[in-house]
């Protein structure tokens, strides 16, 4: 099923190569284009290149109560984002749908512990999202759930576009943009949380989710866990995983070095975590065909954490119960303890 998802979506965005005597000028091309993007960064960025939080005050919409919580809001707020490089600020800026950003909170009616939840690649749909999360699980570990939802995706996405969101995207500058826009907005989010008396606020990311989750952590201080699910590592090795480099070792070598110095930028392998390992915890699937196994390990070595697996695939999630369990007993464990 990994697969032939995988492949669906390649044929749909057209991105498969075709072999022929043209093959040898892509990669020159390649190569430069690469090379001309990984340039534009400077050699040293530090923490300068995201942005600190600031005070938000977000528009409240109430649901009526399908699920049982004591309050459903979706929650939205101008993102006032700037790119990095102004060379794509143009560009980025089209999809006004993405100027702000959205969320939707389910809560008790407390000023409980919550949990934000990070939706992975061509999802993010509110209502799908409801489903495909533990949320009892997590309501009944005292925690409160945020739906968030990532940048060109769910109620941030152009209607009008057909196919696979822009972000991730084949230019790299692009997603490292689309990436630094997430971060200042959980970070807002977080600011906000806070503000209104939430005395804890954790973490969990499933796919590219999984990926934002692990970066925030290296970013934003105070989290009470963080916890990857099934998660990108390296987008580098996606690259490359999915078959997107050239078809010559020599060449193919080169793309994927310059893909990782221009997503270091990005890439949480590459920060400090500011995050304890006891509040860490990495879950993996050991049938992913997706972003296998490899992906989770390495983001569990950075971290120190622990790692848990379930048996099936990335969207056959077979033997998943078992895992949030795991997840479950980590967040009962942990609320409350100071950090």
């Amino acid at each position: 099923m990994d697969r032939a998802a995988t492949l669906a979506v390649q044929a749909r965005n057209n991105v498969r190569r075709t072999p022929g005597v043209t093959e040898p000028i892509a990669r020159d091309q390649r190569i430069r284009l690469l090379q001309g993007f990984a340039d534009s960064y400077p050699d040293s960025l530090g923490d300068d290149f995201f942005l600190p939080p600031r005070s938000i005050s977000p528009v409240a919409r109430e649901l009526p109560n399908e699920l049982g919580f004591a309050r459903a809001l979706d929650l939205s707020w101008a993102s006032d984002y700037r790119p990095f490089l102004p060379a794509i600020a143009e560009r980025y800026a089209r999809t006004t749908e993405n100027h702000a950003a959205g969320v939707r909170l389910l809560a008790s009616g407390e000023q409980r512990p919550v949990a934000i939840l990070i939706h992975g690649y061509m999802a993010g749909s509110y209502q799908v999202e409801q489903r495909l999360w533990p949320l009892q699980r997590l309501l009944r570990s005292g925690y409160d759930v945020a739906l968030f939802t990532l940048p060109f995706h769910g109620v941030r996405a152009n209607p009008a576009r057909r196919g696979a969101p822009e972000f991730p995207g084949a230019d790299p500058r692009f997603s490292n943009e689309a990436f630094r826009q997430v971060i200042l907005d959980l970070r807002n989010f977080i600011r906000w949380l806070r503000e209104e008396g939430h005395p804890e606020i954790g973490v969990m990311g499933m796919s590219l989710g999984g990926y934002t989750a692990a970066l925030l952590a290296t970013i934003e201080p105070g989290l009470s866990f963080c916890v990857p699910v099934i998660p990108l590592a390296s987008l580098a090795d996606f690259v490359r995983e999915q078959g997107e480099l050239s078809s010559a070792p020599e060449v193919a070598a080169r793309e994927h070095a310059l893909l990782e110095r221009i997503y270091r930028v990005v890439s949480p392998l590459d920060r400090k975590p500011l995050i304890t390992p006891s509040r860490t915890l990495v879950v993996a699937a050991k049938a992913d065909r997706i972003t296998p196994v490899a992906h989770a390990r390495r983001l569990a070595a950075h971290f120190g954490s622990q790692l848990v697996s379930w048996h099936g695939g990335h969207l056959l999630q077979l033997g998943r119960n078992a895992a949030f369990r795991r997840v479950e007993t980590l967040l009962r464990e942990l609320r409350g303890r100071p950090i």
